[in-house]
C-alpha cells in the first residue's frame, strides 16, 4: 500500500473559456484555467496574491465544462496534479504542472448567464470577475 497522497482542491474563476480537443482515438479532452485568491495580512496590510492554475479534464466531465462554464465563471474543482515535460518546435525542454479534474462543482449563480441548468446559489460578492491582463502568461 502506497503512503503518497495527491489531492488538489480549488476554488476559482476561468480566465478564459475552456478549450476542447479530442485525441486520435475520439477521446475528449478540455483544457482551462483558474484564478484563485489568496488574501493575507501583512504589517496590518490587506493583501491579496492570484494564482493562475492550468486544468484539463477528460471524456464527458470535460464536455460538461465547455458546455456550461466560460471566462469569469466560479467553479470548484477537485483532482490530482501531474506533471508533464515535453520539447518544443525550438528544441527546448518544457514542462507544466496541471491540475487533472476528477469532479468539478459550478458554482456560478442562477440567472447569471442564460443555459446554465441547476448550478447552486452562492454569495455574489464571492463571484470576482478577472481581465486578461491579470493573466501571467
Amino acid at each position: 500500500m502506497s503512503s503518497d497522497l495527491n489531492r488538489a482542491i480549488l476554488i476559482g474563476n476561468l480566465v478564459r473559456d475552456p478549450e476542447i480537443r479530442y485525441t486520435q482515438s475520439g477521446t475528449a479532452v478540455a483544457n482551462f484555467s483558474i484564478a484563485s485568491n489568496y488574501t493575507y495580512t501583512q504589517g496590518g496590510e490587506k493583501k491579496e496574491q492570484v494564482s493562475f492554475i492550468s486544468c484539463v479534464a477528460w471524456t464527458k466531465l470535460g464536455e460538461l465544462i465547455v458546455q456550461y462554464c466560460k471566462k469569469g465563471h466560479r467553479i470548484g474543482i477537485e483532482g490530482r496534479l501531474q506533471q508533464r515535460s515535453w520539447e518544443d518546435t525550438n528544441g527546448n525542454k518544457r514542462s507544466t504542472v496541471e491540475i487533472v479534474c476528477e469532479n468539478v462543482q459550478f458554482l456560478t449563480p442562477k440567472g447569471k448567464d442564460q443555459g446554465i441548468p441547476d448550478i447552486p446559489d452562492v454569495p455574489e460578492s464571492s463571484n470576482k470577475s478577472f481581465s486578461d491582463d491579470d493573466i501571467p502568461f
